[in-house]
Order: structure tokens, then sequence, then C-alpha cells
């Protein structure tokens, strides 16, 4: 699913289902020596499918150390993400001279838990999903507009070093092309002295019971 919706450029690995007998790569194992079975699990198999993705760069197998948000530290000239949930696990890599940052997330196709949706919503969010919904209601429209502001504060942090903030980002989404736009609502200064985050433009796939989002900065 990653593969259809980000750049060539993209190195991305995918599983839907985990290894039981798969061991923590050495120097991640302190990272979930307190999780439960499943978060476990799923933390190992997201980390090995980034290692998958790092090798096809031609990069050695590593630790994927967690930086001060818990985001994934990757190692010099490299961009990356990863996501899981329940029946999917996620990564993609790209090197830094073609994409400088990017941002992925999967989730169940279903409704967003009761009153999460105003906890997410930037001002015009909620006219803005209410017409997707009459237009197609088939589609979980609330679920889609967290995953995709989630691939988009992955995509926002490594490069600003700043939270973003769920309310900081309205969204507007196209149906017709699977896309989507995030106005971004807060100052959007660049640490690398890049242009300033004034909006980021994402892909979003619905399929296998999955919304998969993804984000990229060139």
């Amino acid at each position: 699913m990653l593969e259809l919706l980000l750049p060539s450029s993209v190195v991305t690995a995918e599983a839907y289902a985990d290894d039981d007998t798969e061991l923590c790569f050495p120097g991640e194992e302190d990272l979930v020596a307190t999780a439960v079975v499943g978060r476990r699990r799923e933390f190992v198999t997201a980390r090995r499918l980034a290692r998958d993705a790092l090798a096809v760069l031609g990069h050695p197998p590593v630790a994927i150390r967690p930086g001060p948000r818990r985001e994934p530290v990757w190692p010099d000239g490299l961009a990356g993400s990863i996501t899981h949930c329940s029946g999917y696990r996620g990564a993609a890599v790209a090197r830094t001279d073609e994409v400088v940052s990017l941002g992925i997330d999967a989730e169940p196709h279903a409704p967003l838990p009761p009153r999460v949706l105003g906890a997410v919503t930037a001002p015009g969010d909620a006219e803005h999903l209410a017409g997707l919904a009459r237009a197609e209601p088939a589609v979980h429209w609330d679920r889609l507009l967290f995953s995709a502001k989630e691939s988009i504060y992955k995509a926002w942090y490594p490069l600003t070093q700043r939270w973003l903030g769920f309310s900081d980002a309205r969204l507007t989404l196209q149906p017709q092309m699977g896309t989507f736009t995030a106005h971004i609502l807060i100052d959007g200064t660049r640490l690398d002295g890049g242009p300033p985050l004034t909006s980021l433009h994402g892909r979003y796939l619905i399929e296998n019971g999955l919304v998969v989002t993804a984000v990229w900065v060139v």
C-alpha cells in the first residue's frame, strides 16, 4: 500500500502479521522491556521492516532509537517513518538528498471513538468532513482526517523540532485524487533553512479494511 502512495525514491516495507518467535534487535530491548506481548510484537516487526528498507539503500542494520518526541532517529543522510496498527505494520525510508522528511500512518477503517473528533479538528475541518460524508457516506472521513494529521506531524517534526497540534493544521481532502493538503496555522520555520512549511501535501489509500496515509517533503 505504501509503495502506491510514495515517490519511487522512497523504499517501503510492509507486513500484515508478526513472527511470534522474532527477537528484539540488539540495542532496542529496553524500549519494550515492560510492554505487553502485542505491543512488543508490533514494535519488533515494524523496526525489522525499517531495517529491511534501510538495507535496500545499502545501510547496515542498526538499532533505531527514539528521539525526544519518541520519533525514530535515523542514520545520518536518511529520513524515514514507521507505523503500526491492528493487522498492519509499515516502514518507509529515503535519502535526504531526495526526500528531506516523510511521515506515514495506518489506521483501521472504522469510526473514531466517541468524542475524539472534536479533539482532532481545526476550524473548518468538521464542516469539510460533513460535506464529504454526505457525498460518500461509506468512508470514515473522521478516521482518515486523524491518520492524515498523524502523517503530517511525522513529516513536520524532524524539520521544525516543534509540536504541531491537531488544531494547528486544517485539512482539505480531495477524494477524486486520493490526496490531501494540510494548511499549517502556526509558524512553519524550518531548522534546515528550507522554505517555511505553510502547507503539507499527502496521499491516502483505503483498502483491506485500512486507511493508510503518507506525506513527504522534497
